[in-house]
Formats: structure tokens, C-alpha cells, sequence
């Protein structure tokens, strides 16, 4: 996605453009499984920020008299989850709805449920968030990464914490952030939570990984109707519309270079390709993103959606152990069930990288254990999924590894100031002249708005010269 989101804007710019992906289709991650007339997003199930693709079509729709629709609202039915936005149901029976839309309307919705006080603490904690989004924005997410004087100014956390006790010795991580200003466990893993689902260890992230649930809260979670890969089929064709070539099949494994700039590309079949810019979209080799695996399982479900089900439902452990929260992806889209009396779920886990510690993901009797886990949660959670499973099928980071390339299967999450700069991606300009990567390895990291970003980041930096600071 974030090759395609360079190449429709460089072709805009009147470049010649051909996308080599060593896939047999467009889109990456953004993958549909389609079965017994059941859909589902084998990659991410939710858009946030998405402004940033809203923009990327705005800027490349073609002009004129008689031409194709150009905005991403004449091509994806797009919709805003609003109620709930995001279910959380604990260990101990409890259940919180958080709408969207309305600040009030989650401080009350706490209030109700984890006790009064619990909104006006969580307020208070995204508000200091703001602060880390209005210091951060441009450098993490608008502004290209092409220096070591930039990641410099990044290695410090932004996140205006509350110091006092061990907060005063060094920076928080977010786990310890949240206890110290939620307070009480079970709003802080609200917290802890939200951020468990982009594949970070609270433990080990920085505080300003807060961020991400203000981000959520403040623009929402959407939802394309037909499931996300009609965002990456949209895209596709609006490639297409601005004349960029495509190659599948076509695996990459050299980039050449003369004198300090780059030549061009060799294939995995001996041909070379030359260029006078070349856009890396793929980890390079040994190249290992931060994040964590994930395990997928695919619910092909009897009977109608119960009303009121929440579009997306986190199912928090009970505490014991370092068990990471389970997703629970229910969207209401008849284009992805064959009926009306059927249902589709998508529950899944972050899960270690396939050969981390000697991990071994072709081991079936291992994705059956993991499976049977997923299920578990589910009825713990009292969802009442496993007696209407019609058939079921699991994604390991295996999987991942194969369709998508990434060592591991790994996910990568968005880029993070603090710790050191151990949650920053790498640079957008490469080790020759007229080399760019982008994607979820390169900066500003992964999630879809983040990889949008990085194609609109190399697309400036090409077009407008290495001077280039974003805006593009």
C-alpha cells in the first residue's frame, strides 16, 4: 500500500511509474479470504486517520471534463464505527461500551462502569496525550526521516508524564504510565489494551505510545464496506487511471547501482529493471521490524448478527501471566456473508514471530492449541461463538511471512518517539542517491495511515528534491 500510495502520486507529478511486487495481486497486506460466500480481511480490519488517504485521492484524481471520480468517497463506501466504537469486556464479567464521536459519552460510559472518577482520570491522560500528538505530528507522521540529526530529536519521549516516585528516575513505559495516572487496573487496561493491539508490549513501549488511543478517540475508527481491501482495490485503479504500470510475480532481490546512485533493480530471475529512482517497499534482507507476530482465526459463523454486537470487541486476560489482550472483529456487512442468517468474526491474538525462540508455525498440532486458545477467550468472554462455527480457518505469522514478506510475519506498529529510538523505523532515503523505501519498515511505521504516509513522504522527496519537509 505504501508503493501503490508513492506511485499514484509520482505518477500524478508525470512520472513514469511500473510497481514489480512479488505477489500475484495488489494490496500487501490488505488480503480478502472468500469462501462458501463468507469474506474476510486477512490484514488489518479498521482505518484510523484516514484523512491521509482521503488526501493521497484528492491529490491524484484526475481533472477534466469526463473523467472517473476522483475522491476516495466516489470509489470506498467508508463508515465511521460509532456505537460502540470499541467494546471491552474484562475477566471478571464486566463490560464497557465506548462510543465514538462523543469525549462525554466516554467519560460517562467509564463513570457507569469502572467507577466515578475513572472518565475524568482517562480525560485527563488524553489530554496530556494531545500534547505528545502536537509535538510529534509532524516529525513521526507529515515530515520525511532522512537524517541522524532528525532520529536524534526523537530518541526523547514526549509524553508530558505526571513525575513523581519511580516516574521521577527515568521515563515511564506506557504500563507504567497507566497505573500510575488510571489508577485502577482495569482502566488502565483500557490503555495498555488499545496499544496491546497494534502488536506493542506495554511493558517495553515508550509512554508515548498514549497516543494511539487519542488518536482513535479524537478521529475514529473506520470501516469500507466490501471489508479493507476495497481501500487497496481503489487505490489499485486510481494507479491504473494515472497510467502505472504492474508486474506481479516480479520479486526484487538486488538494487544496482553507478557511482553512488542508483541503476536500477535485478529480479529473482536475473533481469534487470532500470530506473533513475528506485521505492523500496519491503524489509530488506535480515531486516526485522519491531511488533509481533499475529494469529488469525476465521469464523464462518450459524445465525443472524445479534443486535447491538460491537464492530470491534477487546477481550482482556485475567491478569495472570502476560497474556495480551484478543480481538474480536464482527463487522455488520452483508457483502462479506452469503445470507442473512450468517455471520462473519475475525478473532485474533499478537503472537510470537514464526522461528522466534525456534517457533515452528507449520506445526499444526501449535496452530490447533492456538486456535482452541482463541476460542477460549471468546467463551470466557461470553460472546457464544464456538456452538455456531460452521468451519473455521487459522492465519499464522507463517502465513504472513509467505504472502506478504515480512521476516517473521512480524507487524510492524507506527513509529514512536522515546526509548531511546528503539520504536522508530527506518529512514525514507536509502544508502544511494535516488533510493526511498516506504511501507510498514520504513518511517513513519506500520498501520495503513502510516504506510499512506510513507509513499506520500518518498513521492515528495522525488518530486520536490532531498530539501523536501513535507506537504506534499
Amino acid at each position: 500500500m505504501g508503493a501503490m500510495a508513492a506511485a499514484a502520486r509520482l505518477a500524478t507529478a508525470g512520472r513514469a511509474v511500473t510497481v514489480l511486487e512479488r505477489g500475484a495481486t495488489h494490496g500487501g497486506a490488505l488480503g480478502l479470504l472468500r469462501r462458501d460466500g463468507f469474506g474476510f480481511d486477512t490484514g488489518p480490519g479498521l482505518l484510523f486517520l484516514p484523512a491521509v488517504w482521503r488526501d493521497l485521492f484528492l491529490k491524484t484524481a484526475p481533472r477534466g471534463r469526463g473523467r472517473p471520480p476522483g475522491e476516495l468517497a466516489d470509489r470506498v463506501d467508508l463508515r465511521r464505527v460509532v456505537d460502540p466504537a470499541v467494546e471491552h469486556r474484562f475477566a471478571d464479567g464486566r463490560s464497557l461500551r465506548l462510543p465514538g464521536l462523543s469525549p462525554g459519552g466516554v467519560r460517562r460510559a467509564l463513570d457507569a462502569t469502572l467507577g466515578a472518577g475513572a472518565g475524568a482520570r482517562w480525560g485527563a491522560l488524553l489530554g496530556r496525550a494531545r500534547e505528545t500528538w502536537e509535538a510529534t505530528r509532524r516529525p513521526l507522521l507529515e515530515e520525511p526521516l532522512t537524517s541522524a540529526e532528525q532520529r536524534a530529536g526523537l530518541v526523547e519521549g514526549r509524553y508530558p508524564a505526571r513525575r513523581r516516585g519511580l516516574l521521577r528516575r527515568r521515563a515511564p513505559s506506557l504500563a507504567e504510565l497507566a497505573l500510575a495516572e488510571l489508577g485502577d487496573p482495569a482502566l488502565a487496561a483500557v490503555l495498555t489494551g488499545t496499544v496491546q493491539d497494534y502488536g506493542l508490549d506495554p511493558a517495553r513501549a515508550p509512554a508515548d505510545a498514549a497516543v494511539l488511543a487519542y488518536v482513535e478517540q479524537t478521529f475514529g475508527a473506520w470501516y469500507p464496506v466490501g471489508g479493507m481491501r476495497a481501500l487497496a482495490d481503489a487505490l489499485w485503479q486510481r494507479c491504473r487511471e494515472r497510467g502505472v504500470a504492474f508486474r506481479f510475480g516480479a520479486e526484487v532481490v538486488e538494487v544496482l547501482g553507478s557511482g553512488g546512485r542508483v541503476a536500477g533493480v535485478r529480479l529473482a530471475e536475473g533481469e534487470t529493471v532500470p530506473a533513475d529512482a528506485v521505492v523500496w517497499g519491503a524489509p530488506r534482507a535480515g531486516e526485522r521490524a519491531g511488533g509481533s507476530g499475529r494469529f488469525t482465526l476465521f469464523l464462518a459463523l450459524d445465525g443472524e448478527r445479534p443486535p447491538g454486537t460491537a464492530h470491534r470487541t477487546l477481550l482482556h486476560p485475567s491478569g495472570a501471566g502476560d497474556d495480551p489482550v484478543t480481538r474480536v472483529l464482527r463487522p455488520d456487512d452483508p457483502t462479506l456473508r452469503p445470507a442473512p442468517d450468517r455471520e462473519t468474526a475475525v478473532v485474533s491474538v499478537s503472537a510470537p514471530p514464526h522461528g522466534d525462540g525456534g517457533l515452528d508455525w507449520s506445526d499444526r498440532s501449535l496452530v490447533e492449541r492456538w486456535r482452541e486458545r482463541l476460542l477460549d477467550a471468546t467463551e470466557a468472554a461470553e460472546l457464544g461463538l464456538r456452538e455456531r462455527v460452521l468451519w473455521s480457518e487459522c492465519r499464522t505469522p507463517l502465513d504472513v511471512e509467505r504472502e506478504t514478506g515480512a521476516p517473521g510475519g512480524v507487524v510492524a506498529p507506527p513509529a514512536l518517539a522515546g526509548a531511546g529510538g528503539a520504536f522508530l523505523a527506518a529512514a525514507n532515503t536509502g544508502r544511494l542517491t535516488g533510493l526511498y523505501r516506504v511501507g510498514a519498515a520504513a518511517h513513519p511505521g506500520g498501520g495503513l495511515a502510516h504506510v499512506g504516509m510513507s509513499g506520500a513522504l518518498a513521492a515528495g522527496l522525488i518530486v520536490e528534491g532531498p530539501d523536501w519537509r513535507g506537504s506534499y
